[in-house]
């Protein structure tokens, strides 16, 4: 019933505006509820959505979402399905439920965490969700005390953390995890949190497309236009070396325009070879839109009507966001 009212929902949207695409933004799919973060997807709910989506839309990979946005082709009720990091479980429990319903998708992915690392903010997460403290000193990280009684607690500790240190420098992030582990007192931390490279080339024989996201995953308007193109080249480089094809589509690290990425960074990208990239300003693209700065979107709720009907709402935002131009050719400035 859900899929049968989004399809008559979509064909009107067809017939009085423009073809546009949906681009869809994952990170993570848990094989079952995580009791921390229990608005995530798991296995039923990512079930649920992708079957939904396959009987409602017309799903594309990124890399033809480009092509056809360029040719002016796209199809009706097209959308896209794009994963960020490289994390296990995209292998794991993602692909076979994407390859159940006949779904392809697009995982960026960083590599230097690949086999074996951990992404900064996973060792935040994991040093709040394992310590057994009963709470914790984080004046090092201008926060005071805060108890850790329930989870609710150690999620809210979470987020007041990750905004503190995800615009630190790439040393600067590596310090304040082992300073965070040291004060939660946590031994060890999970090393099979990320993709192994075999999983990586086991998703690109299923046909799944596998796009770019840097090496270390940095904010790219904290480095130089020079570290941040051995960042997007390398990662580049690694990922093609791996699967023996070209990737040639990208996602910008965080992804807020003209705060973690700049205008320089969409001509660099271009220079070096990428036919489209992706952000995370929320709205939906259309023909005649910048290729390198196409918006993505995911709704929330666990509940498949209340997904899916804010899903369909969504299909005619077109006021998203995207990076102020460069003046007189100078380095255009954070937001």
């Amino acid at each position: 019933m859900t899929a049968t009212l989004a399809k008559a929902t979509l064909g009107a949207l067809d017939v009085i505006t423009p073809r546009r695409l949906s681009i869809l933004i994952y990170h993570r799919v848990h094989a079952r509820p995580d009791s921390l973060f229990p608005h995530e997807p798991d296995t039923r709910s990512f079930d649920q959505r992708m079957r939904f989506v396959a009987r409602s839309f017309n799903v594309l990979s990124l890399g033809e979402a480009v092509h056809h946005l360029a040719a002016g082709t796209l199809p009706p009720r097209a959308l896209a399905i794009t994963f960020d990091d490289g994390y296990a479980d995209n292998a794991e429990v993602a692909l076979p439920i994407l390859r159940r319903h006949g779904l392809t998708a697009t995982f960026f992915v960083a590599t230097g965490f690949l086999d074996g690392g951990r992404m900064w903010n996973d060792s935040v997460i994991e040093c709040l969700r394992t310590s057994t403290k009963p709470a914790l000193d984080l004046e090092a990280f201008g926060l005071g005390r805060l108890p850790l009684p329930e989870l609710s607690d150690r999620r809210a500790a979470i987020e007041q953390l990750l905004p503190r240190i995800k615009y630190l420098t790439l040393a600067q992030r590596e310090e304040a995890v082992v300073q965070l582990q040291a004060i939660t007192g946590v031994a060890a931390l999970p090393a099979d949190l990320m993709m192994r490279t075999d999983q990586i080339r086991a998703l690109h024989s299923a046909g799944m497309e596998i796009g770019a996201h840097t090496v270390r995953h940095p904010i790219l308007a904290s480095l130089t236009l020079a570290e941040a193109e051995i960042e997007i080249v390398e990662g580049k480089r690694c990922l093609e070396a791996m699967v023996d094809a070209p990737v040639d589509v990208f996602a910008y690290p965080n992804g807020k325009p003209g705060q973690d990425y700049q205008a320089e960074h969409v001509k660099l990208v271009e220079k070096v070879g990428f036919r489209g990239a992706v952000t995370t300003s929320r709205g939906v693209a259309q023909t005649g839109d910048d290729l390198f700065q196409l918006p993505r979107y995911t709704p929330w709720g666990n509940a498949l009507p209340v997904w899916s009907m804010r899903l369909l709402a969504h299909q005619r935002r077109r006021d998203f966001q995207l990076a102020p131009p460069c003046a007189n050719g100078q380095r255009s400035k954070p937001a």
